[in-house]
């Protein structure tokens, strides 16, 4: 691929490895959109899968799309055609998250080569994990990804991390309360048994995971409120592994950086033989997000809690064809003769 010269064949690869990307309750709320007259590329946001319950000011939605960021970054550092990503360029169009070009050296982002067969491999894991601990020099490892993206991790101690759990229980009994939370939970999540038509996003059955037997587990329930056939119990760790992703600040351009921050660390994780899955549930609560924060940490604003550790690797997600999500607008330039 050219940098001067962009054309759908070549993108779309890029593309597909983007889309790889987590996203809350995989609403995938992205679209690109190639500009080939100014060799750009365009990452939106899209407002139809936003949840304004869940995420009314759509900081759930800038770290999914900045995920897919970071997948596309790796995927084309792989092609050799390294990519610059210009955050939210116009601010008279929010929904305009990131302009795209492409350079033609295939020395610029070679560090991020070695993630990219973990694009397609990484999933979330909502089956319980062992009690095995992560060797310190992987944590180091991840801390330092988070870092490279201007986000920073931080693994929590073991009081802070009992505080972190308590907080996502209460925020389990705040979302089982709230009617209009569930419903937008519902919506995302397919529990039929055959009946229903495949959907290509949402949570299907097959990722829920077990109920967890006892104690609550940090992993979110999408079958609570629905039951589904033959899903069994299973006991989680009792200690388990998190760490917090987090921002200075919390504006739209952070949410982007924590996203991309956040895929560069499940990437490196998913090469590093760990499995992962996240929690929310406590950042949709104002009241309660600040309270997850470690207090000895230089960190204003937690993005993202994660669970690591080993176990079973989760099952893929469905995605949706490119061709929903995907567009090109204009024509390239006549090459001169």
């Amino acid at each position: 691929m050219s940098a001067q010269r962009l054309d759908a064949e070549s993108v779309i690869p890029l593309i597909e490895d983007a889309v790889a990307a987590p996203s809350m309750h995989n609403a995938q709320p992205w679209k690109f959109v190639l500009r080939p007259d100014t060799a750009v590329l365009e990452l939106r946001g899209d407002p139809e899968r936003a949840m304004p319950r869940a995420d009314p000011d759509h900081r759930a939605l800038h770290l999914g799309c900045g995920a897919a960021l970071f997948n596309l970054r790796v995927s084309a550092a792989s092609a050799g055609c390294p990519a610059i990503a210009e955050l939210l360029p116009d601010g008279l169009d929010p929904w305009l998250l990131a302009r795209i070009r492409f350079r033609s050296s295939s020395e610029a982002d070679r560090d991020l080569i070695p993630l990219h067969p973990a694009v397609r491999s990484r999933h979330s894991s909502r089956f319980p994990f062992t009690e095995e601990r992560i060797p310190t020099p992987l944590l180091d490892a991840l801390c330092a990804a988070a870092r490279l993206e201007g986000c920073r991790l931080v693994v929590p101690d073991a009081w802070h991390t009992e505080t972190v759990l308590g907080v996502v229980r209460d925020s389990e009994h705040r979302e089982a309360i709230d009617p209009a939370l569930r419903d937008e939970t519902s919506a995302w999540t397919h529990a039929a048994d055959g009946g229903e038509q495949e959907r290509s996003d949402g949570i299907p059955v097959s990722a829920f995971g077990p109920r967890p037997s006892g104690r609550s587990s940090p992993v979110r329930d999408f079958g609570r409120s629905q039951p589904v056939s033959g899903r069994g119990w299973a006991v989680f760790e009792e200690h388990p592994q998190i760490a917090l992703l987090g921002t200075s600040e919390d504006t739209p351009t952070d949410w982007l950086r924590a996203g991309q921050a956040l895929e560069r660390v499940l990437l490196q994780a998913t090469a590093d033989g760990l499995v992962n899955s996240m929690t929310s549930q406590p950042l949709e609560w104002p009241e309660l997000r600040w309270t997850v924060r470690d207090p000895l940490a230089p960190m204003g604003h937690v993005q993202m809690v994660i669970r690591l550790g080993y176990g079973p690797q989760g099952p893929a997600t469905p995605r949706r064809a490119v061709a929903e999500f995907f567009d090109v607008v204009g024509r390239p330039e006549p090459t001169p003769r």
